[in-house]
């Protein structure tokens, strides 16, 4: 029996939450576009929204069960939830936000042990206004796991901070999740953060949980069009397949020859690192550059260009180790070797039925 099971359908205005998995330990990262239903699915989990349909069973608790008309509140889940903004109560002390988490008779001797853990020392008495970003983070998770929880909730827990306060608070999650060895769903925009964090990662695309794999399989051979775009490829286009050999990308106006075109191809992804220069056009998937433009980044330059004037532009990361100068121009022809073309279907229904990931 899984840690968590997920099978819930809720109906919000036009919007409509279809969500099914389950989730045996580790962590969990959930990613998809802003309104797609990640945030409204933990809170589905945690019991602050009713789903209209379905069943979540945690450990063999039943939570949530429509036919059966069980809804335990969200304080006899034993599900801990970390909103984005910490959710601290703002007149309460650090020991008392802890304290907050464990009942009516908090024991003492676990809020020193959690103030230590979390490297609290010497804020005991500090209200949350007093506090670094960093330093409420560190109470939120005491907080939480003070409640001994059996499922934690990530609510996208990084996403007021700037970057050198990401990395660092994101650490000391790592080591919190560790530590905690308790199934874990977290939420996120930041696909680094998802690899960094997670074992197993998910999509979710217009209400529906598309795909869910180990993380290196979801960024390193991505499925969907939807689950393309999360991983961080740059090019992707709509495609016709011609043939069994022969591929049509609609948005780019090129027939890619391929050995044998996948049957549940809708549309292609290209990596941006993986253009290779040409200097000829003899050779299969090459093509050539009408037109390009040439930004600078920090470590390396972005080629955007496209095969004719009534293509979609395309973008081309080089290392500048690779090249060190602004190249006086940009190759006339640019090569795409077939084994770096994402084949992706539009959905994830129709690979779900031919058995090509897991329902």
């Amino acid at each position: 029996m899984a840690g968590l099971q997920v099978d819930i359908k809720k109906k919000y205005g036009s919007f409509q939450l279809d969500v099914a998995f389950q989730l045996d330990q580790g962590t969990l990262g959930i990613l998809g576009a802003s309104g797609c239903g990640k945030s409204l699915t933990l809170k589905c989990i945690a019991g602050i929204e009713t789903p209209d349909q379905g069943r979540i069973i945690l450990h063999d608790r039943v939570l949530f069960d429509s036919n059966r008309k069980i809804n335990l509140p969200p304080q006899k889940r034993k599900v801990g939830y970390m909103f984005q903004d910490y959710a601290l109560f703002p007149h309460m002390t650090v020991e008392k936000n802890i304290m907050a988490g464990m009942g009516r008779k908090p024991d003492l001797s676990l809020v020193k042990k959690y103030i230590r853990q979390f490297h609290l020392e010497g804020l005991e008495k500090h209200e949350p206004s007093w506090l670094s970003g960093g330093q409420k983070q560190r109470v939120a998770m005491a907080r939480m796991i003070a409640a001994q929880p059996e499922l934690l909730l990530l609510d996208e827990p990084f996403s007021a901070m700037d970057s050198y306060l990401r990395w660092e608070l994101e650490g000391q999650m790592r080591e919190f999740l560790e530590q905690a060895e308790k199934p874990a769903l977290l939420v996120s925009h930041n696909r680094d953060e998802a690899y960094r964090l997670c074992q197993t990662v998910g999509c979710i695309n217009q209400g529906k949980m598309e795909i869910i794999e180990p993380v290196r399989e979801f960024f390193g051979n991505p499925k969907t069009r939807t689950s393309a775009l999360l991983s961080g490829c740059k090019n992707i286009s709509s495609a016709r397949i011609l043939d069994e050999h022969h591929l049509l990308a609609e948005d780019w106006g090129i027939i890619f020859t391929i050995p044998c075109v996948p049957a549940h191809t809708k549309a292609v992804g290209i990596r941006a690192h993986t253009f290779m220069a040409s200097d000829k056009r003899d050779r299969d998937n090459t093509f050539p550059i009408a037109e390009s433009r040439i930004l600078e980044d920090m470590f390396e330059w972005n080629i955007s260009f496209r095969l004719s004037e009534n293509s979609s532009w395309m973008q081309w990361k080089i290392p500048k180790k690779e090249w060190q100068e602004e190249p006086v121009e940009v190759p006339e022809y640019v090569t795409v070797d077939v084994k770096n073309i994402m084949f992706l279907a539009e959905d994830g229904e129709s690979m779900k039925k031919d058995g090509i990931i897991a329902g």
